[in-house]
């Protein structure tokens, strides 16, 4: 085959590769896919700036799980029951206070990057507990080891009605919120 012929070849499986990883990327909460080409095209433009929607829940957050993609490291939040978009407020933090009593809760990594989703981790009707969250301890079911950019997770309250919880990231990284029905996603970048 010509040198052009192989050219326009490579153009066309790379195209392939980058199309058909794309979507197993959304597939899964814990998918990892390890596709080196569709690697090197992970521009993300998402920035590190501050990010929020102001509506609330009148359903409680029922879970956290993570995963990791080609691109992105991923925290999953399920308010299960939520009929509309669930608010948040996600951004990057010099030190993790604990809403409400101000407590300083150390988070390992070189940026912390503290997120407020807009439900309570209890039933807001009775109490009790919903989400097991303790403050200062990891995210119950949530083990980041061996992530790219995660490196720890803390929670800190449930305090009037939001929860709150800090991720700690290798570097400040560019990071992105996503709602899915009764989800709120947030991404965070292996690289800029």
């Amino acid at each position: 085959m010509r040198p052009v012929g192989r050219a326009v070849t490579a153009l066309a499986l790379t195209g392939v590769t980058l199309v058909g990883t794309a979507g197993t990327a959304w597939a899964s909460c814990g998918q990892v896919d390890h596709n080196p080409v569709a690697a090197s095209a992970c521009a993300t433009g998402w920035g590190s700036g501050l990010k929020s929607a102001p509506q609330h829940s009148a359903e409680p957050l029922t879970n956290v799980r993570a995963g990791q993609h080609e691109c992105f490291d991923r925290l999953v939040f399920d308010v299960t029951g939520a009929t509309g978009e669930t608010g948040y407020r996600v951004g990057y933090v010099g030190a993790f206070h604990q809403d409400g009593t101000g407590t300083r809760i150390p988070v390992a990594g070189g940026a912390i990057l503290e997120i407020f989703v807009n439900a309570p981790s209890y039933d807001p009707s009775t109490g009790g507990v919903v989400y097991p969250g303790t403050p200062g301890r990891s995210l119950p079911g949530v083990s980041v080891g061996g992530y790219r950019t995660f490196k720890d997770t803390k929670f800190g309250s449930s305090f009037e009605g939001r929860t709150q919880v800090a991720v700690g990231v290798r570097a400040r990284l560019p990071f992105r919120v996503l709602q899915y029905g009764d989800k709120v996603v947030v991404d965070v970048a292996h690289s800029w």
